[in-house]
């Protein structure tokens, strides 16, 4: 049977916080036409939906992807990779483990935001495009089939609840990343089997999850 690892990725493998909220100002002070700060924003930005933050700025139609796409990319300039995340992905892979990220980015996004490298890391990568995205478990179960990994074999590592609603209705061990958006004990409430609080030895905790079990000293947070 083979083993699979499936990331998200903002907030999991890409420290994304601030380029997102610089990402919302950005487009609403283009669209509003006047000054709209990260102070302006609400409590939940970082977590809560675009739709959602941009309704509470006064921004209730139609999103203008080509201006969102603008934003976006200037944005992203100030993303970074966690300091994990290349020695992760190359561990697991060492192991024999597959891959993969399920996104909500559009595959264009993407690719502004990750190095060739690391892409060339992922076997596989399915954006919001691709399929039914989360919560629905339909990104999940596609990159399991084309990995050949079925559900019970595999560990879906994400920040959020919408992460780990994806993960319980695939049928995947759900891993909260507790250095992500959401707190650890929101994580838990939506059903993660597991939150790490931190990344170390990030690939050896998923080696062992995949092909042993729960390893001892991460126990469930609750």
């Amino acid at each position: 049977m083979r083993h699979a690892v499936l990331f998200d990725l903002d907030g999991v493998l890409l420290d994304s916080r601030n380029a997102h909220l610089a990402t919302l100002t950005g487009y609403a002070m283009s669209t509003l036409g006047r000054r709209i700060t990260i102070a302006d924003l609400p409590a939940d930005a970082a977590t809560a939906s675009r739709d959602q933050v941009l309704a509470a700025l006064g921004l209730n139609g139609e999103v203008d992807e080509a201006a969102w796409d603008a934003a976006t990319a200037t944005a992203g300039l100030h993303t970074k990779l966690f300091p994990f995340t290349v020695g992760t992905l190359t561990a697991l892979r060492e192991s024999g483990v597959a891959t993969g990220l399920v996104t909500l980015r559009s595959r264009r996004r993407v690719e502004w935001l990750l190095p060739t490298d690391v892409l060339d890391l992922l076997d596989i990568v399915v954006c919001f495009e691709d399929t039914t995205p989360k919560p629905a478990p339909d990104g999940l179960l596609l990159a399991l089939d084309q990995l050949g990994a079925a559900p019970q074999a595999a560990v879906f590592v994400g920040d959020t609840t919408v992460d780990i609603r994806a993960a319980r209705a695939a049928n995947v061990r759900a891993v909260g990343a507790g250095w992500g958006y959401a707190e650890a004990d929101a994580l838990v409430r939506a059903g993660a089997d597991l939150v790490l609080p931190r990344a170390c030895d990030l690939a050896s905790t998923l080696l062992l999850l995949v092909g042993n079990g729960q390893p001892a000293d991460y126990a469930k947070r609750s």
